[in-house]
Order: C-alpha cells, then structure tokens, then sequence
C-alpha cells in the first residue's frame, strides 16, 4: 500500500476516536451513555441501524457467496420487510411504552429470573460471534492488502473501537455508524465502477445467467438444503430476533424523540439495506465475470490458496477462495488513493457493527447483571462506571473472538450457524411471553429446556449418528427452536389445565 492510502487509513482512524471525543463532553451519566438521552432525529437513527446490518460480513461474505455460488443468500435481506412490519405494529411501541431500557428485564417481569438470565446469556454470546467473525473479516482483507498480521489488525481495530465507544456513548456509536453507513455506501459503488469500467454490464448479465450465477434457490417445498424457502424463514425468524429482542436494536429506539420516529428509522433501515445488499450480490457476480474473462489474473490467489490446503490449483473451487477474492481485487486492480477510501469502507462496515454491540452489551451487564444480582442500590455515577469498565471487557472479549476464528472457510456460514444457535431460545421464549399472555411459569420452563434440547439436536448433528441426525438444513434451527419452544409451551399449559 502506498504512503497516500496509510494516511487516508489513518485520518479516518483517528477521526472516529475524534468523534468519541467530542460526545464525551456530554457522556456524564448512565442515560446518556446507553440511550442518548432520547434526543436522536429518527433519520439519523435509520442510517445507524442500517449501518449495524451492513457489516463486515456483508462486505466481504455478500460478494464472497455470490461469487462461489449464486444469489440464494440474497434471499435473507428479502424477508427483512417482512420482520420490519410486524416490529413497527408490534415491537416498537410494546418497548417505548416501558421504561426499562433492557429487552429482558421484560421477561423477568413475565416469566421469572430464569428467562431474563437464559436470554441475556444468547444475546452476549450472540454479541461475541458476531463481533469475532467481523474482526476475522476485517483481518483477512487488511492482511491482503499489507501483509501485516491478522492478529496485529484485530488489536489495533478493537483498541480504536474500543476507544469511541467508551468515550463518546452511544451518542458517539450512533453518528459514527451515520458516517460509515455513508462511506460504506460509496465504496462499495465506487467497486462496482471499477469493475464494470474494464468489463461491460452485458458481460457480467451473460455469464452470471450461463453459470446460473442469479438463482435465488429452489423454489420446491425443499427443507433438507438451502432452498428459497428455507433462506426466508431463516431471515424472517433473525430479523424478528434483531428487531424483537436483540439489546442492540431495542436500546436505539429509546434513544428516539418518539415512537413515530422510531418506527421510521425501521423502515429507513430497510430502504437504505435491500438495494445495497443488493449490489454487494452484483459485484460478487461482477468479480465472477470479471476473472472469467481474465482467468490469468486470479492465478497467483488461487495458487496461494492452493498452496495454504495442500493441493492442486485444478481442485480448487471457486467456494474455496471466495472470501478472498474482493481483497485480492483491491490489492491488484484498484488505483492508489482509492485503495485508501475503499479500505476505510471496509473498517466502517466492521467498526459500525462493533461499537453498538459493545455498548449493548455493557447495558445489559448493567442492567440484568450488575444492578440485578450485585448492587440493586449503585449511585448512578458508579453505573457510568461499571458500563465503561463493561464495554472493555466486552471489547477484549470480542477480540480474543476475533483471534480465534482465524482460518474459517467462509465468513457468512459461520456467522449464520452461530446467530442460529443462540437466537431460537431467544426469539422463542420472548413470544411466548408476548403472544401468550396465559402460559404460566412452569409451562415456560417445560418449553424453554425442550426449545434446548432441539436446537443441540440440530446444531451439532454432525457429532450424531447418522440415523440421529435432523434432515433438515441447519439454517433452520433458530426456526424449529422458536416454533418448538412456542408450540411446547402452549401444549404444556394446556395439559397442566386440563390435569
């Protein structure tokens, strides 16, 4: 990398912290720090949420997916309306209306300790996998570009995150993620213009429909792959998790003026995400079409990769390197001064995502662990110190994370196996709550340890015998757990009135 494009790297580094640093003049109590003190324009909260859902993992998996295979992921961001709809009838006014700032202080309210405790342990270690798949992301393309460690880059990245996050708040976390929404938004167009500026349009629409590179999945009832069906329940039933009961998304909307605008930002994020996911699928099928025609150009990756597994070039796949191949783009076809820009995109697409979930994060060990278990009675200048305090460790924590996902095959499995896992329960117990307003504890309890054992059943089936595993594809575990836990405990409080 040239001198220009360290500079570019490091005027947008130190610019974040220098936002971290302005809003801490006013980061003087524990209301400012997690929710603003309510005085963010619903435009600006839109962009942030948009901002967290255009991650790292979009950046690079989105491209990487569409590359290796086809659009079937794109299927994802097309259930996003849907989650959208009933969050603002349903979610949004159910959380404004209540003073807790916790999304779980709500189920203790409804169900005992026991659920508050259960959801707030997925949702930190929801936190953690994402936040430790985003630094890998980050890692691996900045490692192409400089050489410079993988482990070296997830320090640096998380000291700075860490950084603003803890000066400025949430305040700080939301105008920040204003700028890298827009940043990442422009990086990524300005890709697509490079791409297609040494390829046609025409090229790219020819060899993405011969090599079926468009296909959204199979629409057949088909539940055992990664059919149509399956990506949009899978996408339905997360972005009911993130809009119903994920602290990350719950906590901004108390940092609206109103519900109106809180609703608004939803429906802002969802506009602002469908046509750019959009577009990260295009260049992926770009980049496709691109090395088609220039075959020559790839070779020195797909040597290196090849090299790295221990076998030959012509076994190599294209799912075997996708991930790798808009860094390696980046690194050989994109200009000086631009490479620069593109890669403080790329940091704004992880660091955005990052720093909301560090201070979530902290908020809920405030709010459900500390205040709840330790200290009910802290003044409230110590809170502001045990969220800071929280939103280091949170920060560290997420960075071993990051470390310890170095080598991973391909960054939009892993995270969708992980967020799969721990969001089920979740999502589970919290309608249960909210749409059953006649199941009792003990019904509650029944379903929660049977939406458990299923999600184990489905999550870890490799390590079953064959005749025990779950046939259907993995990305349905958070819907069979959700279903199963609702289902289980309607059956129950049913049979316990009967008895």
């Amino acid at each position: 990398m040239s001198n220009l494009d360290l500079a570019i790297i490091g005027i947008y580094l130190l610019s974040m912290i220098g936002v971290g640093v302005y809003f801490s003049r006013k980061n003087k109590s524990s209301e400012q720090f997690t929710t603003a003190s309510g005085k963010i324009p619903g435009w600006a909260l839109g962009l942030s949420f948009y901002a967290t859902f255009l991650s790292a993992i979009t950046f690079l998996g989105d491209p990487g997916k569409s590359f290796g295979s086809n659009w079937n992921p794109f299927v994802f961001s097309l259930s996003i309306p849907f989650a959208a709809l009933v969050a603002t009838k349903l979610f949004v006014p159910f959380y404004r209306n209540g003073e807790a700032i916790s999304a779980y202080s709500h189920l203790e309210e409804r169900f005992g300790a026991w659920a508050r405790t259960y959801a707030m342990v997925c949702f930190i270690m929801t936190q953690l996998a994402r936040m430790g798949t985003i630094f890998y992301g980050l890692a691996l393309t900045i490692n192409a570009l400089t050489g410079i460690q993988m482990e070296g880059i997830i320090l640096v990245s998380g000291f700075v995150i860490i950084c603003y996050t803890v000066l400025g708040g949430m305040e700080a976390v939301i105008w920040t993620e204003v700028i890298q929404a827009i940043l990442k938004t422009l990086g990524a167009l300005l890709i697509l213009v490079i791409i297609t500026s040494q390829i046609g349009f025409s090229d790219v629409l020819a060899i993405g429909q011969r090599d079926a590179k468009f296909s959204l999945g199979s629409f057949s009832p088909d539940l055992t792959t990664s059919s149509f069906w399956v990506i949009l329940s899978y996408g339905f039933f997360i972005n009911l998790t993130n809009f119903g009961i994920d602290q990350n998304y719950i906590q901004r909307y108390h940092t609206a003026k109103n519900t109106q605008d809180a609703a608004k930002s939803i429906w802002l994020c969802v506009l602002y995400y469908l046509p750019v996911s959009f577009l990260f699928f295009f260049i992926g099928t770009a980049l496709y079409a691109y090395y088609d025609l220039n075959p020559t150009l790839i070779l020195e990756l797909k040597k290196q990769v090849a090299l790295e597994r221990n076998m030959g070039v012509e076994a190599l796949k294209a799912t075997d390197y996708a991930d790798r191949v808009l860094p390696f783009f980046m690194k050989t076809q994109i200009p000086k001064g631009l490479l620069g820009l593109l890669l403080a995109a790329l940091l704004s697409a992880g660091m955005s995502t990052m720093s909301s979930g560090m201070n979530s994060s902290a908020t809920v060990f405030l709010k459900d662990i500390y205040l709840r278990y330790v200290q009910p009675d802290l003044a409230p200048q110590k809170q502001l110190r045990v969220l800071l305090i929280s939103t280091v460790v949170m920060g560290c924590l997420g960075i071993v994370f990051g470390i310890c996902m170095i080598g991973v095959k391909s960054l939009l499995d892993v995270w969708w196996k992980l967020s799969g896992i721990f969001a089920g329960g979740m999502l589970g117990i919290f309608l249960l709550g909210f749409l059953a307003k006649h199941v009792s504890n003990m019904a509650a309890k029944i379903a929660a340890i049977g939406g458990v054992i299923v999600i184990a059943w489905m999550s870890f089936k490799d390590l079953l015998p064959a005749n025990y595993q779950s046939p259907l594809d993995a990305k349905l575990t958070v819907v069979v757990g959700t279903l199963t836990i609702v289902g289980l405990g309607l059956f129950a409080q049913f049979f316990m009135k009967k008895r």
